[in-house]
């Protein structure tokens, strides 16, 4: 391990551990991606008090949920899942139908409020901190994205271990360590949501420009249109 990144995964394991001795009961929210592996390894391996938990929204790709199997077999820990209310998601199918998320962006937010920030919601009750994997290099819209940061619609406090790390550096440290991680990432998914909801991404692409691709779909930018199965092709020149 580079002196760079050792710096970072010992900074990485002190927050963690200042977390759970002065904001307890803290929690990882776990998308199981490459990042949130990274964390989990941490709080294993130190075997610190900080509860992991996932959001199982009903829609997610078998080689997400197979992560949570992996983190079983290597750590010992059964990761807590939360769940959708069966009801809402009922009412929303019967009503929309199964995919209406493909229709507007409205209908795709109220399903991601039903399948995703309703258990996140369950998930933080009683909480007095929660940490992410985010970083400020997936989206231009996170490049302002704190360490540390308030929570202020929850009251509690929200940490961002992995601000300042690179995408390279994730993946150096899964590699030294040996990290479980999910499947799709050697298929060219670098962020991973509800199956429907999420492509692979190609060169020069943020790492989150897969998530909810269809909303992109007139897109020409830099030569570049969405297929009908999701994925960026390039488009012809004309003759």
């Amino acid at each position: 391990m580079n002196e760079s990144l050792g710096r970072k995964v010992e900074d990485l394991e002190r927050l963690l551990v200042r977390a759970d001795l002065e904001h307890g009961p803290a929690a990882l929210a776990s998308s199981l991606s490459a990042e949130d592996m990274v964390i989990t390894d941490a709080i294993l391996r130190h075997k610190l008090g900080i509860e992991i938990f996932t959001l199982d929204t009903g829609r997610l790709h078998a080689d997400t949920l197979n992560v949570i199997s992996a983190i079983r077999e290597r750590y010992g820990y059964d990761v807590r899942v939360f769940r959708p209310d069966p009801a809402a998601v009922a009412e929303y199918v019967g009503r929309f139908g199964r995919d209406a998320f493909y229709e507007s962006v409205e209908l795709r937010k109220r399903c991601c409020h039903i399948r995703k920030v309703e258990p996140l919601e369950r998930a933080l009750a009683g909480k007095q901190a929660w940490i992410t994997g985010q970083r400020r290099d997936q989206a231009a819209t996170r490049a302002g994205l704190n360490v540390r940061e308030p929570d202020e619609a929850r009251g509690i406090v929200k940490f961002n271990p992995l601000a300042d790390w690179t995408e390279g550096e994730v993946w150096d440290l899964i590699r030294e360590r040996d990290i479980p991680y999910n499947a799709l990432h050697d298929q060219g998914y670098r962020s991973i949501g509800c199956a429907p909801c999420t492509r692979p991404t190609v060169a020069g692409e943020d790492v989150r420009a897969g998530r909810w691709w269809w909303e992109l779909r007139d897109s020409r930018e830099c030569g570049l249109h969405v297929a009908a199965d999701g994925r960026l092709a390039r488009s012809r020149e004309p003759a």
